[in-house]
C-alpha cells in the first residue's frame, strides 16, 4: 500500500517578488557585462549593415550639416565664431550635440527594440540602455577624431582645457541617458513619446549654442543671455569648444548649474525606470 503524503510534506518552491534593491545593482551589472557588449556590437552592426559608405556615415552627416551652419549662420548671417573658421566651430558644436542626441535617441528606443528579448529571458533590464550608449559613444568618437582632423587642417591647436574635454561629455552622456531612462519607460506604455522626441530635439538644435556663438552681440545681452542659460546644455557646448579652442568659457556658475541638472535627471530617470521596468515585459 502506497503512502501518500499530505501536501504540507511535499517539497516545495515558494516564488514571490523580491525585496526592492538598489537603484543600481553594479554587481548584477557586471555579470551580464558580456550581454552588454554583445548587443553593443549588434547595434553597430546591424546599423551600417548594407550601407555603401559604412562607419563614414558617421562623421560624414555632422559634416554636411557644418558645412549648411557655416554658410547659413556664418555667409548670410554674418554671425560670429570666436574667431575661428565656421566650418570648425560649427563642426564642435554639431559634435557634442550629437553625442547627447544619439545618446538620448538610442537609448530612448533600446526596449521596443528589443520586446522579444524582455518577454523571454531574464537580464538586468538596464543592460538595455547601457548598451545603446556604448554604440553612441563609439559613433561620437569618429566624429572627435575628425574634429581633431579639422583643428589639424585649419592649424587651430588646444591647450590645457582639453583634459577637460572628458568631463563635458561624460556630464552630456548622463544628462541624456536619464532622459532615456525615463522616455523608454514611458514608450513602452504610450508610443506617441517616440514622436514627440525628434521634435524636441529639433528644437533643442536650435535653441542650444549648437552653430552660433552667445558672443553675439544680441545674444551677449544679459536679458538674453539669462534665459538662454535656462538651457543646460548651453553651457556644456560652450565649455565643449573651449576645451578645443581656448576660448570662450562659460561661468562656473553655469557649469555648476548644469552638472546639478544632469544629475537631478539621471537619478528621475533611473527611479522612474526602476520603478516600472517589472511590467515592461508584459506590456511591451
Amino acid at each position: 500500500m502506497l503512502n501518500i503524503a499530505s501536501a504540507s510534506e511535499l517539497p516545495h518552491v515558494r516564488i514571490r517578488a523580491n525585496e526592492p534593491g538598489p537603484l543600481i545593482d553594479v554587481p548584477e551589472l557586471l555579470r551580464f557585462r558580456d550581454l552588454l557588449w554583445t548587443l553593443a556590437e549588434r547595434d553597430l552592426k546591424v546599423r551600417y549593415k548594407q550601407t555603401a559608405l559604412g562607419v563614414i556615415w558617421v562623421v560624414l552627416q555632422p559634416l554636411m550639416a557644418a558645412l549648411i551652419f557655416a554658410f547659413v549662420f556664418g555667409v548670410v548671417a554674418g554671425l560670429p565664431s570666436d574667431g575661428k573658421p565656421y566650418l570648425v566651430f560649427a563642426f564642435a558644436g554639431m559634435t557634442a550635440w550629437n553625442t547627447f542626441a544619439n545618446v538620448l535617441n538610442r537609448v530612448s528606443g533600446s526596449l521596443l527594440a528589443n520586446g522579444g528579448m524582455l518577454t523571454k529571458i531574464y537580464f538586468p533590464r538596464l543592460i538595455l540602455p547601457l548598451s545603446s550608449v556604448v554604440s553612441a559613444l563609439v559613433d561620437s568618437s569618429f566624429s572627435l577624431v575628425m574634429m581633431f582632423v579639422l583643428m589639424a587642417i585649419y592649424r587651430i591647436w588646444p591647450g590645457w582645457g582639453i583634459v577637460l574635454l572628458p568631463v563635458w561629455l561624460l556630464i552630456l552622456v548622463v544628462m541624456a541617458l536619464g532622459l532615456g531612462l525615463m522616455t523608454s519607460s514611458w514608450m513602452v506604455r504610450y508610443r506617441d513619446v517616440g514622436h514627440i522626441i525628434p521634435v524636441m530635439l529639433q528644437l533643442g538644435l536650435f535653441i542650444s549654442p549648437v552653430a552660433w556663438s552667445t558672443t553675439n552681440t544680441k545674444i551677449s545681452e544679459k536679458k538674453f543671455l539669462l534665459v538662454l542659460r535656462l538651457n543646460p546644455l548651453t553651457s556644456l557646448l560652450e565649455a565643449f569648444r573651449w576645451s578645443l579652442f581656448g576660448q570662450g568659457a562659460p561661468p562656473l556658475s553655469a557649469l555648476a548649474y548644469s552638472l546639478v541638472f544632469a544629475l537631478v535627471v539621471f537619478w528621475l530617470g533611473m527611479m522612474v525606470f526602476k520603478q516600472q521596468e517589472r511590467s515592461f515585459a508584459d506590456v511591451i
